[in-house]
């Protein structure tokens, strides 16, 4: 009797979570209007994960089955005890579970939020074996962690002065990161940032229905106003003067610049108008909401997750078309399948096996010119007498981004074949000893969580050789 009821209940919760689901998917099916001020703005960009309150967090940790050797902390890039902190949370030790994120993880917060948990703790977690819906690892994440940066709850600060400096180049998370872990250790701490603002891609580059930039900003001043580091900001380090005085000046230092520019084509007409990089075009969104531009019909050209981002972004701004044309087939693009999910929900069209030859327009972008590829024996080749023309008023590229490789130059750091920095993988130290590295200057681009990590692992190799120096 007790099995079956069980039974009842298991697949009466299976049915919610179904209806939920479709629920979801109808309204991103909707088709959105161009928004004309802040509130329609954030109507058609509303969170992915909103946040749970008291009740809903209480309900959904009570799931949590607390594995041992718990698969979803082993698919977390900082390793965050992940049933811990959501055990923590149903005994109602909301601050004890954000301190458990923030001991192992400083971007705690932004990490529950724009982190792919599909793929990474939720798509580790135990239930997905048993036909059920995972913990929300990252709602949960986000509970915890909100609350103490909106009561403004101090759980570390920075430890007594050891007399050495240290200069990081860069306020994105691993520059964030690192900073946090070596004010911890008694060093002195500035960011050097070549932007009005810090945290890197998660103001400038990440979607904003993933991350607010108010959510993200409000995380270092959490941060910054316990720890005490300080961040220069519209300071870009770029000459060897200016090197050479940090070298001067500081004992270490830690690079922790992003990508650079959006990779430029060499088509035909691509300096057209209303031609434009993904990277830039979401940078400008998230400063300037509505207001940014987007043409009626739009071409993303991409099949990573930027692109998925930019295609989507732009089918929520408004505009009626908005296509999405990858050279190769649609098994093979970079992005994970549920950011294609949503920009498909969005409205985006995927087009696949297409290559762009040449951009058309007198002036202005009026089309994209496309050719047919196939795939033999895993080469990818161009289709002959195979073009067509895709008509739009707009041109996202979504490419992939340069490397900061300039500034690398100027400093002298030894890089690989592929223009990253070359790292100790346990110190994160270069081979210019008083330089260390961590994030998209040494992986090409990967998650916050990655950076998030590599910052904090440098910081710890910075204190190691400074202690034996």
């Amino acid at each position: 009797m007790l099995q079956g009821v069980k039974h009842y209940r298991i697949k009466a919760f299976k049915n919610i979570i179904a209806l939920h689901h479709y629920r979801i998917k109808v309204l991103t099916m909707s088709e959105y209007k161009r928004p004309a001020n802040e509130q329609e703005f954030e109507a058609n960009f509303k969170q992915k994960k909103p946040l749970m309150n008291d009740t809903e967090a209480y309900y959904e940790s009570s799931r949590c089955l607390y594995c041992y050797d718990a698969p979803c902390v082993t698919a977390c890039p900082t390793g965050i005890d992940i049933p811990l902190f959501i055990k923590q949370i149903h005994t109602k030790n909301t601050t004890g579970a954000a301190k458990t994120i923030y001991q192992t993880n400083w971007l705690g917060n932004t990490c529950a939020t724009v982190c792919p948990t599909g793929v990474l703790c939720e798509g580790a977690c135990v239930y997905n074996h048993q036909d059920v819906p995972p913990i929300q690892i990252g709602r949960l994440q986000n509970h915890a962690t909100r609350q103490v940066i909106d009561q403004k709850i101090e759980l570390f600060g920075a430890a007594t002065s050891n007399g050495k400096k240290v200069a990081i180049i860069g306020s994105g998370p691993a520059g964030i990161a690192c900073a946090s872990e070596l004010r911890t250790m008694g060093y002195e701490v500035m960011i050097y940032e070549a932007k009005a603002k810090p945290s890197g891609l998660n103001v400038h580059g990440i979607a904003p229905y993933k991350i607010t930039n108010e959510e993200a900003l409000a995380e270092i001043e959490y941060l910054q106003n316990q720890l005490g580091f300080s961040i220069k900001y519209n300071t870009p380090i770029t000459s060897k003067e200016q090197i050479s005085q940090l070298e001067k000046d500081y004992d270490a230092i830690f690079i922790g610049v992003g990508m650079g520019a959006t990779n430029f084509l060499n088509l035909e007409g691509e300096t057209k108008a209303n031609v434009i990089g993904a990277v830039e075009f979401i940078e400008d969104l998230r400063m300037n909401h509505h207001n940014t531009f987007v043409g009626e019909k739009v071409v993303v050209i991409g099949g990573g997750n930027t692109a998925m981002d930019a295609a989507s972004e732009a089918a929520r701004m408004g505009a009626k078309e908005v296509s999405l044309v990858y050279r190769r087939a649609k098994n093979e693009k970079g992005a994970y399948e549920f950011e294609y999910d949503l920009a498909k929900n969005a409205g985006v069209k995927g087009i696949f096996n297409a290559t762009p030859v040449a951009i058309t327009g007198n002036g202005s972008v009026t089309g994209v010119q496309f050719r047919k590829t196939q795939s033999v024996d895993g080469r990818l080749s161009e289709v002959p007498d195979s073009d067509f023309v895709v008509e739009c008023d707009m041109v996202i590229k979504a490419t992939g981004q340069s490397k900061k490789e300039e500034l690398f130059q100027t400093i002298g750091i030894a890089l690989d074949a592929k223009k990253r920095i070359v790292v100790d993988a346990a110190t994160f130290q270069t081979k210019t000893p008083q330089y260390f590295a961590g994030g998209d200057a040494i992986n090409g681009g990967a998650e916050v969580v990655n950076a998030a990590y590599d910052g904090k692992m440098a910081a710890q190799g910075i204190h190691a050789w400074l202690e034996n120096a």
